[in-house]
């Protein structure tokens, strides 16, 4: 069981890892006016990902029922390896990002924070509403300035994701195990 985890923890680390990466070094290399429409885009492709990369939690959980379980799974054992497997591709995507905020893209809560303001001027804001953005702005630069706050928030943007596909994928496997057995007996 552990190899299997490993091995798709690691699929799901590398495609969300890979994915993220990607995209933020072509945010980095694109000027501040053409990042901001571009964010919005970015928030979907990072999610989709997230649910691509995590689709591999229902694969592993599949695999380890009918291969090593005899097509028989409880519903908690499915989430164990699901949590691991989430917890493993969270991790390298905290990692990955943790490097390229800190080596790559160092003046990225700047150019996000200016990306913000700029897109809620564009939709006609208040001067109000925009310093509200611009106060909110500024305090999650003060999150990312601390390892710890950096850190949780970033486990924050992608740890729900694999837990509710791990739930999803741990209810179904086990539900339909329920259906096999009662056709069979």
């Amino acid at each position: 069981m552990t190899r299997l985890i490993l091995i798709f923890g690691l699929i799901a680390g590398v495609i969300v890892s890979g994915v993220m990466a990607l995209s933020m070094i072509w945010v980095n290399n694109h000027s501040s006016a053409e990042v901001g429409g571009d964010m919005e885009y970015g928030m979907f492709i990072g999610y989709a990902s997230q649910l691509i990369a995590f689709s591999f939690i229902f694969v592993a959980i599949k695999t380890f029922r009918d291969k090593y379980q005899a097509g028989s799974i409880t519903f908690w054992q499915g989430c164990k390896i699901g949590l691991i497997i989430s917890l493993i591709g969270s991790t390298m995507y905290v990692i990955t990002w943790a490097f390229i905020y800190n080596f790559v893209m160092p003046d990225f809560m700047v150019q996000f924070s200016t990306a913000a303001i700029e897109s809620a001027k564009a939709a006609g804001k208040s001067e109000a509403e925009i310093a509200a953005i611009s106060k909110e702005m500024a305090g999650y630069a003060a999150i990312y300035k601390s390892p710890f706050g950096f850190t949780f928030y970033t486990y924050i943007e992608i740890l729900p994701t694999g837990i509710l596909v791990t739930l999803i994928s741990s209810l179904i496997l086990w539900l339909s195990r329920k259906k096999q057995g009662a056709t069979m007996a």
